[in-house]
């Protein structure tokens, strides 16, 4: 039986199957991306969607959807499905699915009548391209297949409207058609592994809705243009592979290249499987480097996100040269960055203050599925270079003090992950002392000092090395650790923010931390009681007067919302982390129980992936970007210890 299937009691049910959403990716930027009964109800789904460096960093959307019909008898069954109102569906085509799987590659099943036919969609690795197979499998009479192409060609985060600018000229290419709506955009060509029948049709499909986008109180309507559509007959037994691209292909060579391309995919036959196909999805590889998305359907990279994920997306699967590869893009863009300050054209916010932290973080976080002395050979000249950048306040908007802790200013524009802002301006004004600044800063430290000192290297700097250490780690106590047993979030000042946050459980998670294990534990506690969820912990405590669990309404309503409550599945990786350091291998059962919370989601939002952040309160429904790089990579992490420790505890009862 298939880890990921919906039968047709579902899948005709439009209430729980449009919620459900598909994703696939190129690994070079484009996706495809829509809900499991194929209708599109966000702006951003679209079957083929690249991105136009020519034009600009944004992802564009060229072929909306392909509505298929089934032909006999000279009656016509249409398979597609587009919403042009609140309930109003058509053509219904749902009604006709009897099953949906998704292993390596989404399958759904129709029956219409007589006629039985599968629908598989494989998206070629580092191509423009996507092939959709259909393989009729049933059929009493003959029977003609019909493909009905919808077409964007706008901005992803855009909508089109019927205009006199689109460009109706089509040319034909073996076996199919290309068209390029507007000026800039590249031809899109569409083929068959088989003579097809072009038919001239030419007209604007208008009030297409998204209701996604409309719930978001966003502009959610649009026109499509239908330039015709192709008509070919398909016998009981036989496949028809249809290719979208951006070049002209062989159509001999469809079938080859679809059955090299399933070679390459990881079955979805577990929960360990999908994040980890939903982990390769986030690569992203260009003539510049190779990077990680931060998540679709609308992130690109972003440099904390990426460092977050990329352990978890790279050396938790097994995929080290992959982590070298992405970490020397990141580090020589960094690098780059700090001697001459210009930001890197793909890497965002390379700017910010804690990225030299959260690198060192990435580095360490190899030593810890690898040893000592590879991360010492490979890293450890990078992490001295950081670690004295910032020692040497060569890190903008980041100042070491006499006490050994690093402020920043953070009042007049976002710094740290909590960054909602409504015209620029911070909605969470953190500045001064940051808790997770502070608690990487001396994690770095320590780090540092334990690879000097496995290298057996003495002197003055590490003499400078231990001072800083001790400096830093009297007054993180003093400064954050309170009587009530949480974290201080930042203090500028004489301001101490009170708002209990989850920072604390980045705090603790690390290897290093300036707290004793009496103290972490007491935190940790803190961090049950009011922020841990099944999906992850609250970006704020329930307690508070500004609680805000649930990411809906208006943009503004939305970015008010964003970090008042939801919960984020990426800090459950750290709160693991910290539960293994203070109850050792007897904390395991815990963490593999709240597991389950993340496993469940697999059939849910984006099958197979981990959506940005659930609601703070039950059920716990997911919401922003559907697929996002940093949540898996960091519940694969924790995949990945509970693993180790389970082998651990089995060691030991068997000493016993």
């Amino acid at each position: 039986m298939s880890y990921l299937k919906f039968d047709k009691n579902l899948m005709i049910n439009l209430e729980q199957s449009l919620p459900k959403e598909m994703l696939r990716t190129n690994m070079s930027g484009a996706y495809h991306c829509t809900t499991i009964v194929g209708c599109n109800t966000r702006k951003q789904h679209g079957l083929l969607v690249i991105p136009i460096p020519e034009m600009d960093d944004k992802a564009h959307v060229l072929l909306s959807s392909l509505d298929e019909s089934v032909i006999q008898h000279g009656a016509s069954f249409n398979l597609g499905l587009h919403q042009y109102g609140d309930n109003v569906f058509s053509p219904n085509g749902h009604k006709y699915i009897r099953e949906f799987t998704c292993e390596s590659v989404p399958k759904l099943t129709f029956r219409v009548g007589g006629v039985i036919m599968t629908k598989e969609k494989v998206f070629i690795s580092h191509e423009n391209r996507i092939l959709i197979k259909y393989t009729l499998l049933e059929a009493h009479s003959p029977t003609t297949l019909r493909f009905r192409p919808f077409l964007a060609f706008r901005d992803a985060n855009a909508l089109v409207m019927e205009n006199p600018a689109i460009n109706k000229d089509i040319r034909h290419v073996p076996n199919g058609i290309a068209t390029c709506l507007y000026q800039g955009y590249p031809e899109l060509f569409m083929q068959f592994n088989k003579e097809a029948a072009w038919i001239d049709d030419p007209n604007w499909y208008k009030g297409v809705e998204y209701y996604k986008d409309r719930d978001r109180g966003i502009p959610y309507k649009e026109d499509l243009w239908v330039p015709g559509y192709f008509e070919l007959p398909i016998k009981k037994g036989e496949s028809i592979i249809f290719s979208a691209s951006t070049f002209e292909t062989d159509p001999s060579t469809f079938e080859k290249i679809y059955t090299e391309e399933l070679k390459t995919r990881t079955c979805r036959t577990s929960f360990y499987n999908c994040l980890k196909n939903a982990a390769k999805q986030f690569y992203l590889k260009n003539d510049r480097g190779m990077y990680i998305m931060a998540g679709y359907p609308w992130y690109n990279v972003r440099g904390r996100d990426e460092l977050i994920a990329l352990p978890g997306c790279t050396l938790a699967i097994d995929h080290e040269e992959d982590y070298h590869t992405i970490l020397s893009t990141f580090i020589e863009s960094l690098r780059n960055y700090i001697e001459t300050g210009a930001t890197d054209p793909v890497i965002k916010d390379i700017d910010l203050p804690d990225i030299p932290l959260w690198t060192i973080w990435a580095i360490q976080q190899y030593r810890r599925y690898t040893d000592v002395h590879e991360c010492r050979k490979k890293y450890l000249d990078n992490v001295r270079y950081l670690v004295g950048c910032i020692m040497d306040s060569r890190i903008r908007n980041l100042k070491l003090h006499d006490n050994g802790l690093l402020s920043t200013e953070g009042t007049n524009t976002p710094v740290t992950w909590l960054s909602a802002s409504i015209n620029g301006r911070p909605i969470i004004p953190r500045t001064g002392y940051i808790l997770e600044f502070n608690a990487l800063w001396y994690n770095a430290i320590r780090f540092l000092i334990s690879m000097l000192e496995s290298a057996e290297i003495q002197g003055e700097e590490l003499d400078r090395l231990h001072d800083l250490e001790k400096r830093c780690g009297d007054a993180f106590v003093q400064t954050f650790l309170n009587d009530f047993g949480y974290l201080y979030d930042y203090v500028n000042g004489t301001y101490t923010d009170l708002e209990v946050r989850p920072n604390m459980a980045i705090a603790i998670g690390l290897e290093y931390s300036p707290l004793d294990r009496r103290q972490r534990k007491k935190v940790l506690d803190f961090c049950t009681r009011e922020l841990l969820t099944p999906k992850g912990l609250r970006s704020l405590s329930p307690k508070s007067h500004d609680y805000r669990p649930i990411y809906v309404g208006n943009p503004t309503e939305r970015e008010y919302t964003v970090h008042q409550g939801p919960a984020r599945p990426w800090l459950f990786g750290f709160y693991a982390d910290a539960y293994f350091k203070v109850f050792g291998v007897s904390g395991l059962s815990f963490i593999e129980r709240m597991l389950i919370g993340y496993e469940e989601e697999m059939s849910e939002g984006c099958i197979g992936s981990l959506s940005e952040m659930y609601d703070g309160n039950p059920p716990y429904t997911g919401r922003g970007a559907v697929s996002t790089a940093k949540n898996v990579g960091e519940i694969l992490s924790t995949i990945r210890t509970v693993n180790r420790m389970s082998k651990l505890l089995s060691q030991t009862e068997e000493n016993v």
